[in-house]
């Protein structure tokens, strides 16, 4: 799937939710769409260092929820990164939050059991707490693969099983409309990978800017700036490298 194919299905689903909302308010379902300078996750490049085209839906009721997000990228055939997650967010306190889910990452692929083409499909449960600005959180890979990190060759995959990711973030409101974004994350490999692939663990970060364009652009408009990368670039190369990535987001 193309981008202009991936950013029509968006557009039409956002069509329906906002024609839904108008229908019935208030509707416990929300969208979004973005454009993208660049797709890093965890600081890794995701899309060639190209501009992506993104998007998703989130529908909430009495702390339950269910999403699917979506993304063009730039290392499978298909281009395509589907997203589902589902959890539940609670209160503990008045300034502490809790939220746990599972998120399945999904990578249309053609041939993916033949000819080598490692199986980039994971399984995450997560687990985060809440205080004020700042977010702690916790990702464990329950499925066998772990984005392909285990695939070395046509015969042999290894399991990216209990490899851990740790987040860190934090949103500063400076002035009316200005946020400023922290963020920084740790990736603990499973044994397996780290014995017989040699990937080292690794640290990534992102420092940023967003700001709300409602007064100027309609509501639910937003532009963000932010430097995004990761460390041990001598053993992952340019896909960790640091980088300054622009994104245009509209709300539904």
């Amino acid at each position: 799937m193309n981008k202009s194919t991936l950013f029509l299905a968006i557009a039409t689903t956002f069509a329906a939710v906002a024609h839904a909302q108008e229908q019935a308010a208030p509707f416990p379902l929300t969208a979004n769409i973005s454009l993208t300078s660049n797709y890093k996750y965890r600081g890794q490049d995701q899309g060639n260092n190209k501009p992506a085209v993104q998007g998703g839906f989130d529908w909430s009721a009495n702390g339950f929820y269910i999403g699917n997000w979506n993304s063009s990228i730039g290392f499978t055939n298909s281009g395509l990164e589907m997203d589902f997650y589902g959890g539940y967010k609670g209160e503990i306190t008045k300034d502490l939050t809790f939220d746990v889910g599972v998120l399945q990452y999904y990578y249309p692929q053609k041939n993916r059991e033949f000819n080598g083409v490692p199986n980039y499909n994971t399984t995450e449960v997560y687990g985060a707490l809440s205080f004020g600005p700042a977010t702690l959180k916790y990702s464990h890979t329950v499925s066998k693969d772990y984005f392909g990190f285990g695939s070395v060759a046509q015969t042999q995959t290894y399991s990216g099983r209990n490899t851990g990711y740790l987040d860190l973030s934090a949103n500063f409101p400076v002035v009316e409309g200005l946020t400023i974004n922290t963020h920084v994350g740790y990736t603990r490999f499973a044994s397996e990978l780290k014995d017989n692939v040699g990937l080292p663990n690794y640290y990534d970060y992102k420092l940023g800017v967003t700001y709300d364009l409602s007064k100027f652009a309609g509501s639910g408009v937003t532009i963000s700036g932010a430097i995004i990368g990761a460390n041990k670039k001598d053993f992952y190369g340019d896909i960790n490298k640091a980088r300054f990535i622009a994104t245009l987001t509209k709300a539904l």
